[in-house]
C-alpha cells in the first residue's frame, strides 16, 4: 500500500460559511474524514502548511510548500496538495521550477465548492488526486481537477464557478481520471532524484496593455522590479509611439528584463509578424514567452532571477524547457 502525504494550504475545499463569507477553517484531517474509503487506497499522513484563501498566497508560501515536499520526499510515494483554485495555476508553475524532475507525483487539487456543501466537487477531486498520486505513472507536478490531469506549467483557471474549472494551455492534458482511476496519455520525463531549489526573486511585475496605456506605467514597474512581463495584444508588440521602446531600452541598460507575451490564451506570441513586435525581436533585455502561460512566465522569472542576475544567464534559463513549459522558442 502506498504512503501519501497530504499537504493543506486552505482554499475553498477547506472553507466554512461565515458571516464574512467563505473562510478556510478545515484542516487536512477534517477533509480526510469527509472522504471515506481512502484508507483502502493508501496510507495518508497530514501536514498543514498554512490555511489561506488562495488570493493571499505568496511566493514565500510557495517556498514553504516546496520545503514540505523536500523534507518529506524520501518517506512518501506521492504528495497531494490541497489549494485554493484562484491562484493554483501560479503555485503549480512555481512548484514545477522549485521541484524539477521528480519521479514521484506531486498533485495539486481543490474544489469550486466547500467539502461540507451538499453539492460539491471536492470529494471527487480528492479521490482522483489520491488515485493519481498512488498510481505513479504520471510523475512530477500536476493539477488534477474536474477529471483532467494537467502539467503544472500548463494549467490555467478558465471558469470562476464551473466544476471543470481548469484547462491545459498550448499542451495536451497528461491524462484523465474515471471513477478515481487514472488513464494516462503522456508521461513526463523524470530523473532518478528531483532537483530542489530554495530561492525565488519576487521582484517581477505584470503589465496588461490596454488601448491608450502610457509608457510611464511600464517605467514605474521597471523602476520597482527586476523584470516586467508585458501582456500585449495578438501575437505581441508595443505601441511604436509614446516612449515604450525607449523605456525598454533604458531598462535593458540597467540589466532589467522585459518579457513579451500575449493576452490571447491559445497559440502564443510571435513577435516577428508585425512591425510593432519586430522592433523588439532580439532586442537587448527582451525575451519572448512564445507558448508559455503567463503563470509559468511569472514563476520561471522568479526562479531564474534567484539563480543569476546576468542577462545572458537569465535568457539561457528562461529558454531552457522545464516540465514542458515551452515548446516553440526560436532562441
Amino acid at each position: 500500500m502506498k504512503n501519501i502525504l497530504m499537504i493543506g494550504t486552505g482554499g475553498t475545499i477547506a472553507s466554512d460559511i461565515t458571516d464574512a463569507g467563505l473562510t478556510p477553517e478545515l484542516s487536512t484531517e477534517d477533509l480526510l474524514r469527509q472522504v471515506p474509503g481512502l484508507e483502502k487506497l493508501c496510507r495518508v499522513d497530514c501536514l498543514q502548511v498554512c490555511s489561506l484563501d488562495s488570493t493571499n498566497m505568496t511566493p514565500a508560501r510557495w517556498l514553504d510548500i516546496a520545503a514540505a515536499v523536500r523534507e518529506n520526499y524520501d518517506r512518501f510515494d506521492g504528495f497531494v496538495i490541497c489549494h485554493g483554485t484562484d491562484t493554483m495555476a501560479y503555485t503549480a508553475a512555481a512548484l514545477s521550477y522549485l521541484i524539477q524532475g521528480s519521479p514521484k507525483p506531486i498533485v495539486l487539487t481543490g474544489s469550486q465548492k466547500p467539502i461540507h456543501m451538499e453539492i460539491t466537487d471536492s470529494k471527487t477531486n480528492l479521490l482522483d488526486s489520491f488515485g493519481c498520486a498512488c498510481d505513479g505513472r504520471i510523475a512530477g507536478v500536476q493539477v488534477v481537477f474536474g477529471g483532467a490531469v494537467i502539467a503544472g506549467t500548463r494549467a490555467r483557471k478558465n471558469y470562476s464557478k464551473s466544476f471543470s474549472a481548469f484547462s491545459s494551455i498550448n499542451y495536451p492534458v497528461l491524462g484523465v481520471t474515471r471513477e478515481g482511476k487514472l488513464i494516462p496519455y503522456l508521461r513526463p520525463e523524470a530523473a532518478e532524484r528531483p532537483q530542489f531549489y530554495q530561492a525565488l526573486n519576487e521582484r517581477v511585475a505584470l503589465l496588461k496593455l490596454i488601448p491608450g496605456a502610457r509608457a510611464r506605467q511600464l517605467e514605474l514597474l521597471l523602476e520597482e522590479n527586476d523584470a516586467v512581463i508585458i501582456e500585449s495584444f495578438g501575437v505581441g508588440g508595443v505601441p511604436t509611439d509614446g516612449g515604450y521602446l525607449e523605456a525598454i531600452g533604458a531598462a535593458a541598460e540597467k540589466g532589467k528584463i522585459v518579457v513579451m507575451t500575449t493576452q490571447v490564451q491559445n497559440e502564443g506570441s510571435d513577435l516577428g509578424v508585425y512591425k510593432v513586435g519586430h522592433v523588439l525581436k532580439g532586442a537587448p533585455g527582451v525575451l519572448e514567452a512564445y507558448d508559455m502561460t503567463t503563470e509559468a512566465v511569472t514563476a520561471k522569472l522568479m526562479w531564474a532571477l534567484a539563480q543569476t542576475r546576468q542577462p545572458d544567464g537569465i535568457k539561457r534559463l528562461f529558454y531552457t524547457p522545464v516540465a514542458n513549459d515551452i515548446l516553440c522558442a526560436e532562441e
